[in-house]
C-alpha cells in the first residue's frame, strides 16, 4: 500500500509503516498535480499538513484513495464531510502539538512584555551606538507571574497553555463552548503533581478580566475577536493568536495597537497566509512567526507516530 506525505512526515512515522509494509513517498508535489500524481502512482493513503487542500475535486478525481490523514490538529483544508460520505477515512493527529503550540506562546508572551521582538530588530542597527538609550527603552517590562491570562478556546492546547500559565504563577480564566469545568494536573519531574479546577467563564468576563488573551480555536465563519471585543478589553491587554487565520481581525488589531489599547501582539497565523499583510508585517508592536505552532521536532515525531499508528489500525 502506497502512502504519499506531500507536506512531509518524521522519519518516525516512516519507519513504523515501513515496518508495516507500508510505502512511504515523500515528496512534495504541486497542488494543482497533485491528483495526476495520486492517480499514476496508484496513492490509497494521503498525509498532509497545512499546506495541501483536499477538496471535493481531489476526492472525486482520486477514486483510489482510501485515507486522508492530517499531522495536526485543524482540517479546515480538508473536506472532510464529503470525504468521510465517498467512505474515506480521515485521520488527525489532536494532541501531538499541543505543548509545542503552547509554548511558542509563551516565547511570544515573553518576548512581549519584555520587549525582545523590538529589541531583536534593532540592537544589530544601534547596539552599538545607542546602547544606554535601547537599554532605557526597553528597561521598563513586566513579568507574567500574578498576571491573569485569558484563554480562549479550551480543548486540548488551550489547556497546555493553561498548565504553563499555572506553573509560572498566572492566573487562568477560560471561555469555550463546550467545556463547562476541568481539571488540569500539572506533573513535575520529581513525580509530584498539583491539580487545579477551572470552571468555564463567558467571553465578556474573560475579555474584560485578562491582563493577556490568547485564542485556541478552529477556524470560525466569523471573527472570534473583533472591534466590539477590543472595546471591552483592559487598556495595554496582550494578544496572541496561535490558533487560524481568520478567527482575529488585523484590522481592529492595528486599530487597537495605534489606540495603545493592545500593548502588543504575538501572531503565528495570518488571514491571508501565506502572504501576510504588509502592515502586519511591519507593525513595531507585533511579534510574528510563520505558522510554526507544531514546528518542533518533538511534536513532529509524535506526530509522525501517531498517524503512523492510526493508518496500521484502520488499514491493515
Amino acid at each position: 500500500m502506497r502512502i504519499l506525505a506531500n507536506d512531509g512526515i518524521s522519519q518516525t512515522g516512516i519507519d513504523k509503516l515501513k515496518e508495516n509494509g507500508f510505502e512511504v513517498l515523500t515528496i512534495n508535489v504541486a497542488q494543482e498535480q497533485l491528483s495526476n500524481y495520486i492517480n499514476k502512482h496508484n496513492i490509497e493513503v494521503l498525509l498532509v499538513r497545512s499546506a495541501t487542500q483536499v477538496d471535493k475535486n481531489i476526492i472525486n478525481e482520486c477514486p483510489s484513495l482510501k485515507l486522508i490523514g492530517r499531522g495536526g490538529v485543524g482540517m479546515d483544508n480538508i473536506d472532510v464531510v464529503y470525504a468521510k460520505e465517498k467512505g474515506l477515512h480521515v485521520i488527525n493527529t489532536p494532541e501531538a502539538s499541543s505543548e509545542s503550540v503552547a509554548e511558542l506562546v509563551f516565547a511570544h508572551l515573553y518576548g512581549g512584555v519584555r520587549y525582545l521582538y523590538d529589541s531583536n530588530r534593532n540592537m544589530p542597527l544601534d547596539g552599538d551606538s545607542k546602547f544606554k538609550d535601547l537599554k532605557k527603552s526597553y528597561a521598563n517590562g513586566s513579568e507574567l507571574r500574578g498576571k491573569t491570562l485569558g484563554i480562549i478556546g479550551f480543548g486540548k492546547i488551550g489547556q497546555a497553555t493553561a498548565k504553563i500559565a499555572l506553573g509560572i504563577g498566572m492566573k487562568v480564566i477560560y471561555h469555550d463552548s463546550e467545556v463547562e469545568s476541568t481539571t488540569i494536573d500539572l506533573s513535575f519531574f520529581d513525580e509530584q503533581s498539583i491539580s487545579f479546577s477551572l470552571k468555564n467563564s463567558t467571553k465578556e468576563n474573560v475579555l474584560k478580566s485578562s491582563d493577556f488573551i490568547s485564542l485556541h480555536v478552529p477556524k470560525q465563519n466569523a471573527y472570534v475577536l473583533g472591534k466590539n471585543d477590543f472595546d471591552l478589553m483592559k487598556d495595554g491587554v496582550g494578544i496572541i493568536n496561535a490558533a487560524r487565520g481568520g478567527v482575529l481581525d488585523e484590522v481592529a488589531l492595528l486599530d487597537a495597537l495605534e489606540k495603545k489599547k493592545v500593548s502588543f501582539a504575538g501572531l503565528d497565523v495570518f488571514e491571508s497566509e501565506p502572504k501576510p499583510e504588509i502592515p502586519i508585517l511591519m507593525h513595531p508592536d507585533i511579534s510574528l512567526t510563520p505558522h510554526i505552532g507544531a514546528g518542533t521536532k518533538e511534536a513532529q515525531d509524535r506526530i509522525g507516530t501517531e498517524l503512523a499508528t492510526q493508518i496500521v489500525t484502520l488499514l491493515k
